[in-house]
């Protein structure tokens, strides 16, 4: 490898890698790797996510003259809005957003055989169509792309692989931004010069510096969303005592949903609870109505808008769950669908402190709890994970090997010695035994270092 190839983010022009620290070479070799790994994937996700930030706004742009309607006085019964958009649609529907204003249009869900679903707007005064878009419109491809899930199910475990590493890219950063009686790149950059190195290397350092508690956040926030470490942190609150709370004495047991009767809009704590009527006791009469619902949510003083999930099963409860964008103001109504009557009225008091917390980190991670400034704060991280990774790419530009062959990437040399090891292991052990499938993917990684070191021997040997 070149002398240039040797130089170091941060030391003199010149200094080679042999006159640095092992442990530092490690660190250095293995955020490498990591941004090789997570970078491209990062990228999108923070692209996505950052529009993600502005989903009201966007939402509201894009389909104004569907969610617009003329405000006047009375409304239809929310039953007609059910009826009309079934029998135009052919679908059934399985949720309503009950809108907030006059002006605004009721959103529902439509259902059809073959697994899709649909959104329709409806206006809520005379119960007229007024138009039928894809589920969720434009943000909600947004969102699936965020989270890989247009791709597939495997590809959920993918961002848990990803929210790791990115984690593990801030750490070493750190360790690697760290002073070390160096004074040029700490806090500013030292050079204007796009075409040379010290300035490209010095905006990945202060960019990582100022941004990087953001990035870790965004990544550790975003775990819950994962298929794995999400699924067994709610477990785990769940068998302690820290998350949902249980069902009032007078109502039935929560239970877990099946994907048709899953309610929407209930928060991640309360996703997937269901709760059944009628236990031990025959069903009513009378039939369940979303107008029953919605007026018995009214009496309750839920505050507008809030989504009324429809059960498939006549078993259920409905839910009438609040849009909230603070975590403090999350409220669901568990509402008999015949009657009207409340069987659980879940607050975010009521959650145990893990849920609390796992609440408050979604709702900081979308960019909703402490308003404007929350948003640009997380949107300020996700534009420097951007810059982190065109100034990544163009460091390694300037000092790639000087052909591309195979093995050679431009990778720090490896150190020996057991300080090396130890700076490594330090740093990313305790964070892929936090995150297994981050461990996991560190393994591979391993192995596709060592079968690097092999092919550049036998080339050599040849």
């Amino acid at each position: 490898m070149s002398i240039e190839a040797n130089r170091i983010p941060g030391s003199p022009d010149g200094q080679d890698q042999t006159l640095l620290s092992g442990a530092y070479r490690a660190v250095w070799r293995w955020h490498f790797y990591a941004g090789l790994l997570v970078l491209p994937i990062l990228c999108l996700m923070a692209l996505t996510g950052g529009l993600y930030l502005f989903k009201d706004g966007i939402d509201a742009a894009i389909y104004r003259p569907l969610a617009h309607v003329e405000a006047r006085a009375g409304t239809a019964s929310p039953d007609r809005w059910v009826t009309v958009t079934e029998a135009a649609t052919g679908g059934i529907v399985s949720s309503v957003i009950v809108p907030a204003q006059p002006d605004q249009a009721a959103r529902l869900t439509v259902d059809f055989e073959d697994g899709s679903r649909r959104t329709a707007f409806v206006d809520p005064h005379d119960a007229r169509l007024i138009g039928v878009t894809p589920f969720g419109g434009v943000m909600e491809t947004i969102k699936g792309l965020h989270s890989l899930s247009v791709v597939g199910k495997w590809a959920n475990y993918l961002v848990e692989v990803v929210a790791g590493w990115a984690v593990i890219l801030v750490a070493t950063g750190v360790f690697l931004w760290w002073p070390r009686k160096r004074e040029a790149g700490v806090m500013t950059i030292r050079a204007t010069d796009l075409k040379r190195r010290p300035f490209w290397r010095d905006l990945h350092a202060i960019t990582g510096l100022y941004a990087g508690g953001v990035i870790a956040f965004l990544a550790i926030t975003g775990m819950p969303w994962s298929a794995f470490w999400g699924d067994q942190y709610m477990a785990y609150l769940k068998d302690h005592g820290l998350g949902r709370p249980t069902a009032p004495p007078a109502a039935s047991p929560f239970a877990h949903a099946t994907h048709k009767t899953m309610p929407v809009g209930v928060g991640w704590t309360m996703e997937g609870m269901v709760m059944p009527m009628h236990e031990g006791s025959h069903p009513h009469a009378m039939p369940a109505r979303l107008s029953t619902v919605i007026a018995a949510a009214d009496a309750n003083h839920l505050v507008r808008p809030y989504t009324v999930s429809i059960p498939s099963d006549p078993g259920l409860a409905w839910t009438a769950a609040r849009a909230a964008r603070q975590v403090e103001d999350t409220r669901s109504l568990y509402i008999d669908g015949a009657t009207g009557a409340v069987k659980a009225d879940i607050r975010y008091d009521q959650f145990g402190v893990g849920a609390k917390a796992f609440e408050w980190g979604i709702a900081v991670h979308q960019g909703t709890q402490y308003g404007r400034l929350n948003q640009f704060v997380m949107l300020g991280g996700c534009i420097a994970i951007w810059l982190l990774s065109i100034s990544a790419v163009m460091m390694w530009w300037k000092r790639r090997p000087p052909n591309l062959a195979m093995g050679r990437l431009g990778a720090p040399v490896a150190p020996t010695g057991p300080r090396a090891r130890a700076a490594v292991l330090g740093i990313v052990l305790p964070l892929a035994a936090l995150y297994p499938l981050t461990g996991l993917s560190l393994v591979i990684a391993v192995v596709f270092d060592l079968a690097l070191k092999r092919l550049r021997r036998r080339r050599h040997a040849a």
